[in-house]
């Protein structure tokens, strides 16, 4: 390949099409940290509003790890994936610990904050003092992929060590924070996963997928995910405005987030049994069933919302009024539930 016609034709469209975010405004490694930590699970269009509203709120690694978990968890609440917002907070007091505050600024010292991987080092790196670290992402394994016509699943180890090779290889490192960016963006904006466009692509001409027509076969991914189902059945009661809550533990779904008081059965339980389980002046107004999809997870969830006249007493639950529920992180699927919306995704 032609790098040096390669990386002029990439840069010059990046110019010219990029979009307008926050965090590509600012060479603060610290931002850059959070756009990316954000923006790994979640699409810009959703992150965007959870960036401007968490950067507000905690502006610095100090504002970040001052705050307890709960804040921070509720700051997060609806991006789903909330081992993300652990890791971040955890991160911010080993910077404070570990770094007298500074956000490192090598690579080994980046990668070595919890919950940093190859990639966000990487980034930030790279956007934030220019080092030529290549970035691999979804969108960079798509375009590299279809550049080199390379059928190597992504996801393997082989892979995986391929596409590194790749990356660095056509790596600018001249001028790495640009390139990043515009390959990133050429992923997300032309060289799409479906029906890419290849008529404004800068680089088709050097694109072997193109000239062979495989584009729709790439990038291959060997691992197939394996879906669970889970059945859950949500009690929400309701004494006079006041409720139960009860944090999650344990290394499962949502750690440390709050929910409504929950049995977890092999199918979910019908008004009878359910109530069966409950005091003898408790009535059933209504109930709501809702499927939730997470990445490896089918949840099944029936809510049943009981008025009592006084709270009983539940395992490991507190009460709250229902006017204090925004004080409290929840799941985006109790958030459903309280909302009555049918969203599906996390």
């Amino acid at each position: 390949m032609n790098l040096q016609y390669y990386h002029r034709q990439l840069l010059t469209w990046y110019g010219q099409n990029h979009r307008v975010l926050p965090w590509r405004d600012t060479a603060d490694p610290y931002k850059i940290w959070i756009s990316e930590i954000i923006l790994q699970q979640t699409r810009v269009a959703q992150g965007y509003d959870y960036y401007l509203r968490f950067i507000s709120r905690f502006p610095d690694v100090k504002t970040l790890a001052e705050a307890s978990e709960d804040e921070v968890m509720r700051y997060w609440q609806g991006l789903g994936y909330y081992s993300r917002a652990r890791n971040l907070h955890a991160a911010a007091r080993q910077i404070m610990s570990g770094f007298a505050g500074v956000f490192p600024q090598t690579y080994q010292e980046v990668r070595s904050l919890k919950g940093v991987g190859d990639y966000t080092a990487a980034a930030v790196c790279s956007f934030a003092y220019n080092l030529p670290y290549a970035v691999v992402d979804g969108n960079v394994y798509r375009v590299l992929a279809r550049l080199s016509d390379e059928d190597t699943p992504f996801d393997t180890a082989d892979g995986k060590k391929l596409f590194a090779d790749l990356a660095n290889r056509y790596l600018d490192t001249r001028h790495p924070a640009l390139y990043n960016q515009a390959i990133m963006e050429l992923g997300a904006l032309c060289c799409v996963p479906q029906s890419p466009d290849c008529g404004h692509c800068p680089v088709q001409v050097l694109c072997k997928a193109y000239a062979r027509n495989t584009q729709s076969l790439l990038p291959v991914k060997a691992k197939k995910i394996t879906v669970k189902d889970r059945y859950l059945n949500y009690i929400i009661y309701n004494a006079s405005g006041l409720t139960l809550l009860h944090q999650r533990t344990g290394q499962d779904i949502w750690k440390h987030l709050y929910e409504f008081p929950l049995m977890e059965t092999d199918r979910l339980m019908t008004k009878d049994e359910l109530m069966a389980t409950q005091p003898k002046n408790a009535v059933l107004l209504q109930t709501r069933d809702f499927v939730h999809q997470l990445t490896h997870q089918r949840l099944h969830a029936r809510f049943f919302w009981i008025m009592v006249s006084s709270l009983p007493s539940v395992k490991e639950c507190i009460p709250v009024s229902f006017s204090q529920l925004d004080d409290y992180a929840l799941s985006r699927l109790t958030l459903r539930a309280l909302s009555g919306s049918h969203v599906d995704k996390q």
